[in-house]
């Protein structure tokens, strides 16, 4: 019977080496010809992954298995490879054929629960092509995590596959970011209704009012200030090296239908100015971290229903690296700093991606 499958294969008759195939699953489902027939008949048929888990099950049996079972199961997964991997490129092709999908842009993925990693990194080593222990720890348990980026074609198309396997991710451009319009706020004026009075990049004041149920999110973040300090290191020698001094409080209100940003930040807010959160703060008796606890809580009290975005620095540690990629994006943030940080450009990041994706303009 196994010789009359092989006939069959040999001359392309796969129907009937399928209906052949039929009679051994049933009489021999273990026979290891008939299990590399079985994958074989899959691979001819398209069924490329099923094929590819029947020749890896085959190796991984090798003390039961004929040597030369052994070696069309490396060949087959070696053909299925490269049938994927010319898939892939073509599909990347014609993704990014068009200029409109060369923008550069960002894939993000989203925060899967830990019972569900083994089979998400599963499917992720599948789509990206690398092995699952990589896959597991590049699968975040809480935040996001900057995946990939590139040309927001090629991101979409991988993008696309993640999704379909059930692996929480979106993208979106750069450009889409800059579109935001930042406010940078130096108090507020009057409530219940917000007026707050603003400086722009040329340092002009302006009032930008708006109802408090206009706020879509609250986005917080930390940006650690850097200073230069000399130390004695361990052979009693002078050594310069960077610290981490202090941390710039920031506070993002998204007004998602207006497309714009009003950004608040501890170094800068005139708390003198304006509405006043608490009496000790009319007779300068608190300090500035004092006053922005009061503002935090006037903020929580005024936006109920806003959502709260926390976890920028999960975010920041898996964006920093990205020097190319942060580098150019203008970040909104004017912090007294000796040399540029990819901090600042980080938080505008991640706070522009949570502003997209209230709008329903990622995935």
């Amino acid at each position: 019977m196994l010789d009359l499958i092989a006939a069959a294969f040999e001359r392309q008759d796969y129907d009937t080496a399928a209906q052949l195939l039929q009679q051994l699953r049933h009489s021999s489902p273990t026979d290891p010809w008939v299990q590399f027939y079985s994958g074989r008949l899959d691979e001819i048929s398209g069924k490329l992954d099923t094929a590819a888990e029947i020749y890896r099950q085959l190796l991984l049996s090798s003390v039961h298995v004929h040597a030369r079972i052994m070696a069309q199961a490396r060949q087959g997964i070696t053909r299925i490879e490269s049938l994927l991997k010319a898939q892939r490129q073509q599909a990347i092709a014609q993704a990014t054929a068009d200029p409109d999908n060369m923008q550069k842009g960002v894939l993000v993925l989203e925060p899967i629960a830990s019972d569900r990693k083994s089979e998400a990194a599963r499917r992720l080593s599948q789509i990206m092509q690398i092995d699952p222990y990589t896959a597991r720890l590049q699968l975040p348990s809480r935040g996001w995590r900057l995946y990939r980026t590139g040309a927001i074609g090629e991101l979409q198309f991988f993008g696309q596959q993640l999704l379909a396997a059930d692996i929480p991710c979106f993208w979106a451009t750069l450009a889409e970011i800059e579109q935001i319009q930042v406010f940078q706020a130096r108090y507020f004026e009057v409530a219940p209704a917000a007026s707050v009075v603003c400086q722009n990049e040329v340092d002009e004041l302006s009032f930008l009012s708006f109802q408090w149920s206009e706020v879509t999110h609250k986005v917080m973040g930390l940006l650690p200030l850097f200073e230069q300090v000399v130390d004695i290191n361990v052979r009693g020698k002078l050594q310069r090296k960077t610290q981490t001094q202090d941390y710039a409080q920031f506070c993002d209100l998204h007004l998602s239908d207006r497309g714009y940003i009003v950004r608040l930040c501890d170094r800068d807010y005139m708390f003198h100015n304006g509405i006043s959160f608490s009496e000790q703060q009319t007779h300068n008796q608190t300090t500035v971290r004092i006053n922005w606890n009061h503002l935090q809580n006037f903020l929580d009290q005024k936006l109920e229903r806003a959502e709260s975005w926390s976890d920028f620095t999960i975010f920041a540690n898996t964006a920093l690296d990205w020097s190319d990629l942060l580098a150019p994006i203008p970040s909104h943030i004017h912090l007294f700093r000796r040399d540029p940080s990819n901090w600042d450009a980080a938080f505008h990041l991640y706070s522009g991606l949570v502003f997209l994706k209230r709008k329903e303009k990622l995935m």
